[in-house]
């Protein structure tokens, strides 16, 4: 398969099944995997020259496990997509269940996650989504852990800290922001005023239209 898979991205020509002439393809591939295919070249099980052909622009995605600032991102962007799939009004999680998915691991990464936001719909119909809606096993580790108190201050803590490097990465940005942060501005708004997030002093839009002005003039 790789041989044949090399084949295509190289010569860019396929056999459909029962033919026997090629056919010209112009298409772009996109691979993903959860291996490390480096590794599995010096093993001698990934062709090199395979390896090297679709490694044209490489983005690593951490697991999930290691990036626990997205987990209330994802939840949200899942909650909307049910929500829509399933006609509901589930308005979204409580800070104490969304304490306990903070403090999972998700050794099946962010389709585990989909999958426990699935099962809480089954049992939330609407309202937020409570600790009694995710799966037992869940709320069984929960309860042998520490207490909802700390896990509570670390979510405020985690949120504010995510929300305060965007505001740092775009210069006080806030569009640009709550864009990174896959959130409406006014729900970034809302946020900075009741995490009480000191803004960066500098302001990333009026820097910005203060240069174009600036240009504008030149121009002129």
């Amino acid at each position: 398969m790789q041989v044949k898979l090399l084949r295509v991205l190289q010569e860019r020509v396929v056999e459909p099944l029962g033919s026997i002439a090629p056919v010209g393809v112009n298409v772009r591939v996109i691979a993903a995997t959860n291996r490390n295919l480096g590794k599995l070249v010096k093993q001698g099980s990934f062709r090199e020259d395979l390896y090297y052909r679709i490694n044209v622009v490489r983005i690593e995605l951490p697991p999930l496990r290691d990036r626990h600032e997205d987990v209330p991102l994802l939840v949200g962007h899942f909650v909307a997509k049910l929500n829509r799939l399933q006609q509901k009004n589930v308005a979204g999680i409580s800070e104490e269940a969304l304490a306990i998915l903070l403090d999972h691991d998700y050794p099946g990464n962010v389709r585990e996650l989909e999958n426990i936001v699935e099962h809480a719909f089954v049992l939330c119909r609407a309202g937020l989504i409570e600790p009694g809606h995710l799966p037992r096993s869940l709320r069984s580790r929960a309860e042998t852990a520490s207490g909802p108190a700390q896990s509570n201050v670390s979510l405020i803590a985690l949120e504010t800290r995510h929300i305060t490097e965007a505001l740092h990465r775009h210069a006080g940005n806030r569009k640009e922001a709550a864009r990174e942060l896959g959130i409406h501005p006014s729900t970034l708004f809302r946020k900075i005023k009741a995490l009480a997030i000191e803004l960066p002093p500098q302001d990333g839009r009026s820097t910005r239209t203060r240069h174009c002005n600036k240009h504008h003039a030149e121009d002129r």
